[in-house]
């Protein structure tokens, strides 16, 4: 049909946002309009364009959200539309997902579709808890059922004896409420009450949780923890072997939400490598990147680098900035002929790295003074010396470097402003108490959290809340608005600053 878009039904995984298949992020990357449920991470929009719309169908069992058939109408009207549709879904869309009744109504009115199957819940839950669903030793059978049958069926379609008596593993989705009637039937049937049972909520998150009884007492533990859905009851002999096979409970930082305030666009690696040890990353960016308010001083400057000696990058983001008005000014490095480079750390001489560039000087610590340092005794007396950089930054650098006898061009490439988007979600966790340590990576990191939090009681919204700078130039911020550092790597640099983390926050492992 002319004009018609195209639906993509995509299995968003059981919540850990790596779980998503690399066909379903090409899909969302591709989208006009993703539409997403309550169970799908909200971390996996990031895949889909800035410019993309994303319509919340909040679809979680037991709570209110858009009905099944204004989900089915929506598709099919953008599809109509001509538009890319991601339908993001929790799980697998065709296992107890309702997938099929949406491909359905795609089908019945000749919109194109396709299916994208995703990581079910139902095998990576019990994974993530230590439980394999079969073992050689233990049993070689394995049935997933739904806990939350259709209501309006007049008798159940689940055969309790086959199940009881028949399979070695039984997995059970979305059966928290449900979990006296499978408890009771499955001991009716047969089965010994001695078995061992496992419900897991939030699994493959580090909000997992995990409860163990048998079919006789797992009804009492699990009201006595307080479990709700979302949640997987995994029934079977193979339940014991989590007490040698649970590492993700494990990781060092499981359970801890630490918060990155770093800006969005420098926060991927950071939280990846916390991710890694288990913590939950609460990105709470204080600051959002900017065009500095006008591009003349920089597109001057590219139009004369013939006289400069030296480009100082300070950031990453330094980088990024000046490479991209490289490129809309029709130019690229080759532009800057015999100019030497100088990187303030690891960090940014990855970034020029990452455009083919090499740093001739790279300061080994995150500060202005340990690129100084990295300078040594060049000779700059009589050279002209560019500086893109943030708009406000610390003036040591060219103040020393003039004092030194050059003359040094200082230029805005982007600037820093609060993140007004994250204000809400950082408060909330931390009136909740779930934060266990704010990350802080440059002076104006501290500067625009303490504005985020702005009528707040700092030291009363951050009691018993770790505090960890990348650096003494940091750390000397967050004091100066009364913060108490307590976590500092030895090295001034992201995979330093969480391995202090770790260090610092690491839990004893769970057995």
């Amino acid at each position: 049909m002319p004009g018609m878009g195209k639906a993509y039904l995509i299995g968003a995984g059981p919540g850990d946002p790596g779980l998503l298949t690399l066909r379903g992020k090409a899909c969302l990357e591709e989208a006009d309009v993703v539409i997403y449920d309550a169970l799908a991470n909200p971390a996996l929009l990031r895949h889909a364009r800035a410019d993309a719309e994303r319509i919340f169908a909040g679809k979680r069992g037991g709570a209110p959200g858009m009905p099944q058939e204004e989900i089915n109408r929506l598709l099919v009207t953008r599809c109509r539309a001509g538009q890319v549709v991601a339908r993001l879904k929790g799980g697998d869309p065709f296992i107890f997902g309702r997938g099929g009744e949406e491909a359905e109504a795609l089908a019945a009115v000749g919109c194109p579709f396709e299916v994208v199957p995703g990581v079910t819940s139902a095998v990576a839950v019990p994974a993530y808890a230590g439980i394999p669903l079969t073992h050689r030793d233990l049993t070689s059978t394995v049935a997933f059922v739904t806990g939350h049958e259709d209501p309006m069926r007049e008798e159940s379609g689940v055969s309790w004896e086959a199940l009881a008596r028949g399979i070695g593993t039984l997995v059970f989705l979305m059966g928290v409420g449900t979990l006296p009637t499978i408890a009771r039937q499955l001991i009716a049937q047969g089965r010994s009450p001695e078995t061992p049972v496992a419900v897991i909520r939030w699994g493959t998150t580090p909000r997992q949780q995990t409860v163990v009884g048998s079919l006789a007492d797992i009804v009492q533990k699990v009201e006595a923890a307080g479990l709700s859905p979302p949640a997987i009851t995994v029934v079977g002999e193979v339940v014991g072997l989590r007490k040698v096979l649970n590492w993700f409970e494990r990781k060092p930082l499981f359970g801890k939400t630490v918060v990155v305030t770093r800006a969005r666009e420098q926060a991927s690696v950071f939280a990846r490598l916390l991710e890694a040890a288990g913590a939950e990353v609460l990105e709470a960016p204080a600051i959002a990147l900017e065009p500095p308010p006008s591009w003349a001083p920089l597109d001057e400057a590219l139009a004369h680098l013939d006289r400069y000696a030296w480009v100082l990058f300070t950031s990453a983001n330094g980088v990024r900035a000046f490479a991209e008005r490289l490129g809309a000014r029709g130019l690229d490095w080759r532009a800057l002929g015999s100019c030497r480079l100088a990187a303030i750390g690891p960090a940014t001489a990855e970034a020029l790295a990452a455009y083919g560039m090499r740093a001739d000087r790279v300061a080994e610590e995150f500060t202005a003074e340990g690129l100084l340092t990295a300078l040594g005794n060049e000779p700059v007396a009589g050279k002209r010396l560019l500086l893109p950089r943030a708009e406000v930054a610390r003036e040591t650098l060219p103040e020393e470097l003039r004092r030194r006898g050059a003359t040094v061009d200082v230029i805005p490439v982007y600037r820093t402003v609060p993140d007004a988007t994250a204000a809400a979600a950082l408060r909330e966790a931390l009136k909740g108490r779930r934060v266990a340590a704010v990350t802080f990576t440059s002076s104006s990191t501290v500067e625009n959290f303490v504005e985020m939090l702005k009528g707040e009681d700092l030291p009363t919204s951050l009691n018993g809340v770790r505090i960890a700078c990348i650096g003494p130039v940091t750390a000397e911020a967050a004091r100066r608005h009364g913060l108490h550092p307590d976590i500092l790597p030895a090295a001034h640099t992201i995979p330093a600053l969480a391995e202090a983390l770790v260090a610092a926050l690491g839990t004893p492992p769970q057995r």
